[in-house]
This record gives structure tokens, C-alpha cells and sequence, in this order.
């Protein structure tokens, strides 16, 4: 299903209404295969990734990302495939390059395997959501991850049930500058 990759880059947005249907297998490997190949700080590759599938656990985890109160996340039992990003140790050159720089590193190197989740998911037709507003402790429970480890991220993975929105962003010339800071 290639496309170009700003035909990619328009298309994917965050879905929040999922169909009743699985998805591939296959399809759930080129996705990871991508998050896998994603660039790390110092090829550190800080990160753990956990497909759910299991109905009963898809469920556990996203009461875990829910909050009636605040409506947060209420969307989420619908996807039928949950990967949970698990920040994991960096190598010794990341985290020593981090302590100089005061730059936790893995954070950033998870933001873009969650891109790279993201954008190949989309590619395969399939819709997306990050869930950053979870509860990190009843995750943990639900998929036995130490508790030294630090839950990053849900995302949701389903076939969308929801039209491709225009994006609305600010101009090029709002976030770009040339040569100094404007």
C-alpha cells in the first residue's frame, strides 16, 4: 500500500473510533519491523514494545487510560490492538551523553518509535491514537512489567471508522526560521 511519504504524512492523524475487525498479523509485524528500525541515541534503543491483543487485557488496559471524569480516552476499548511502549535502560554513551547534556535521551528516541508506529501503521491503513494519560501502576500489573521499568506510552492500532481530517497546523513560517531565531 506505499504512497509517497507526504501523501503518508497528511493522512495519518490520531483516530479515536475503530471497527469491529482484527488486524493482520502481518500488517501488526511491518508495524513493528518500522518501530524497530527507528534511530536511538547512540544506537541505544531504550525501548520495549508489548502487543496486546488478548480482549480481556485490551480491556484492563484501557480502563487504565480512562478517566470518566475528564472523558479522557473513552474511545479506547474499541481498537483491537494495543502496543504499550516501555522505556527501557539506554546504552552507557547515551546515558553518559544525557548526564552531560542534561537530555534524558530515550524520551526522545521513544517519541519517534511511536512516530515510526504511527506513520507505518498508516501505510498499512490502519488508524492510530497515543495515550499518554494512563495509569502507569495498573499497567504494570496487568502486563507483569517491573516496576523499575516506566510505561511511555498506549497505542491504539484498528481499522478507523473515522474520516481523514484536514490538519490544522501553523504556518511554515510560525516554526521555521532560517539562520537565527525569528
Amino acid at each position: 500500500m506505499s504512497q509517497s511519504f507526504q501523501e503518508l504524512v497528511r493522512k495519518r492523524q490520531s483516530d479515536r473510533a475503530y471497527a469491529d475487525k482484527p488486524v493482520e498479523p502481518e500488517k501488526i509485524e511491518r508495524v513493528l519491523e518500522a518501530a524497530r528500525m527507528a534511530p536511538s541515541t547512540c544506537n541505544a534503543q531504550p525501548w520495549k514494545m508489548i502487543v496486546v491483543t488478548d480482549p480481556e487485557k485490551r480491556m484492563q488496559i484501557a480502563d487504565a487510560c480512562t478517566s470518566r471524569a475528564l472523558g479522557m480516552n473513552h474511545f479506547s476499548k474499541q481498537a483491537p490492538v494495543q502496543i504499550v511502549l516501555v522505556e527501557e535502560n539506554a546504552n552507557f554513551t547515551s546515558k553518559f551523553g544525557g548526564m552531560v547534556k542534561q537530555i534524558h535521551y530515550p524520551h526522545l528516541d521513544l517519541g519517534i518509535v511511536a512516530a515510526h508506529i504511527c506513520l507505518a501503521a498508516a501505510d498499512e491503513g490502519l488508524g492510530t491514537c497515543m495515550l499518554g494519560w494512563l495509569n502507569e501502576k495498573k499497567i504494570r500489573a496487568i502486563l507483569d512489567i517491573p516496576a523499575s521499568k516506566k510505561v511511555m506510552l498506549v497505542i491504539l492500532l484498528g481499522y478507523s471508522t473515522q474520516e481523514t481530517r484536514e490538519k490544522k497546523r501553523k504556518k511554515l513560517g510560525e516554526v521555521v526560521s532560517w539562520e537565527r531565531y525569528l
